[in-house]
């Protein structure tokens, strides 16, 4: 699908879907409790659908109370032997610990560029903690068998903080007690949302300065009503909308929020936007934008919306953080280099784990999303502020988490 995106103004309030980590978490709570959960404020972008097909295949039984309200009867009981997890590198990552904990032999599976990304972190830890594992040279599929043991075990964090969230969720449901000694471990703000979101169904995990983690075994998860908080992630996409061209308001999130796009926050203020802070709402005003610095390295999912906000400020803006690109949905900092430098936006990646953007003139053009949902997002809003129309192949794949994304950016539109 191809979508065009004109110059224009912005103005208006928005609802972001729900945060789909914390909807895959819950869902995988859910599962894992015995009894029956109500989640609330739902959406479902592809990435939910996909931890909902898992949750239902590993024994839950899933219905729509509404159009937002999940209900999850939960029970670890496998109905069939393969997961199928789409695109979805967070439901590969979680899910594929909790199959292991069934003494039956589960496949997990996906499709699309999920089957390009590494998961050969998971196999050593899993075979220390009494699964059998079996993988495609560190690709999907893998096939794993349990039952999990519990124990301690070194894991490697540098590439993803997905896996550690899988046993965190896993490992309380073991007879035994884990300690996890974590290497290098990244994004430790989504390890802080697993930690929390356990402890919302009544599980106790420990940590040390994010290097040893301490799960309790034979700990039950509590079937319990659980309203999701709205995603940053979408909410960050809008709000550099708004710093760029106009003014957005983004209800249903809060400042103090664990997740990681939080961040977001500190990127807007170093560039010169104007942010308003209100119970359940965040508001970004336009002011004139500057270059600016940032590490994104415990967020590197903002890379894209902050690309679109560098494109538009004056000057260069230098983002650390570059090495956690290349396992996203594609080669996030080379696409960004190419998909902007088609639309005269100068990025340069010459010095390690860094990228430069120089502000400035932003035409209009074709560009490519590779595929990336994030990457769609960010084109179009830097295509409010090109002189001439910006057409985005690939747009389809927005999907995967924000769905409405062109309907409600094209909503709060005041200039076509």
């Amino acid at each position: 699908m191809e979508k065009t995106i004109c110059r224009g103004a912005i103005r208006g309030r928005l609802t972001p879907p729900c945060s789909k980590s914390y909807a895959q978490r819950a869902l995988a709570a859910s599962l894992l409790a015995e009894g029956r959960s109500t989640l609330r404020n739902i959406e479902f972008c592809d990435d939910t659908l996909s931890a909902v097909r898992c949750v239902e295949t590993l024994g839950a039984r899933v219905s729509r109370a509404d159009d937002h309200t999940l209900i999850v009867d939960g029970g670890l009981n496998p109905t069939a032997s393969c997961l199928n997890v789409g695109e979805s590198g967070l439901s590969s990552r979680l899910f594929t610990p909790i199959a292991a904990l069934c003494r039956e032999p589960i496949r997990i599976e996906g499709r699309g560029t999920l089957l390009e990304r590494p998961m050969s972190m998971m196999i050593d830890p899993l075979r220390e903690l009494g699964a059998e594992v079996h993988s495609d040279n560190g690709f999907l599929p893998i096939d794993v068998r349990g039952p999990l043991k519990g124990g301690e075990v070194g894991i490697d964090g540098s590439v993803s903080s997905q896996f550690i969230t899988g046993l965190l969720i896993a490992l309380p449901r073991t007879d035994h007690e884990t300690v996890l000694h974590v290497s290098h471990a990244v994004s430790r703000p989504y390890l802080d949302m697993t930690i929390d979101a356990v402890d919302r169904f009544g599980v106790g995990i420990e940590q040390r300065d994010y290097r040893e983690f301490y799960i309790e075994g034979g700990q039950s998860y509590m079937p319990i009503d659980y309203a999701i908080e709205g995603d940053w992630s979408a909410a960050a996409m809008m709000l550099v909308a708004g710093a760029v061209s106009g003014e957005v308001a983004i209800e249903n999130i809060e400042m103090l929020s664990k997740q990681a796009d939080t961040a977001v926050i500190g990127a807007l203020l170093r560039a010169g936007c104007m942010i308003i802070d209100e119970p359940r709402r965040v508001t970004a005003v336009h002011r004139p934008l500057s270059g600016f610095e940032f590490d994104a390295t415990d967020c590197p999912d903002l890379f894209p919306a902050l690309a679109a906000l560098a494109a538009s400020a004056e000057g260069v803006t230098r983002l650390v953080g570059t090495s956690r690109l290349e396992h996203k949905e594609c080669n996030r900092a080379e696409a960004i280099r190419e998909e902007f430098g088609k639309l005269g936006i100068e990025v340069d990646l010459e010095e390690e784990n860094v990228m430069k953007i120089r502000g400035g003139r932003i035409r209009g053009g074709r560009v490519f999303s590779h595929y990336d949902h994030r990457m769609a997002m960010a084109l179009a809003v830097a295509a409010l502020n090109s002189d001439s129309e910006v057409t985005i192949e690939g747009a389809e794949c927005v999907a995967k988490s924000y769905p409405r994304f062109f309907e409600d950016l094209e909503s709060i539109k005041t200039t076509k």
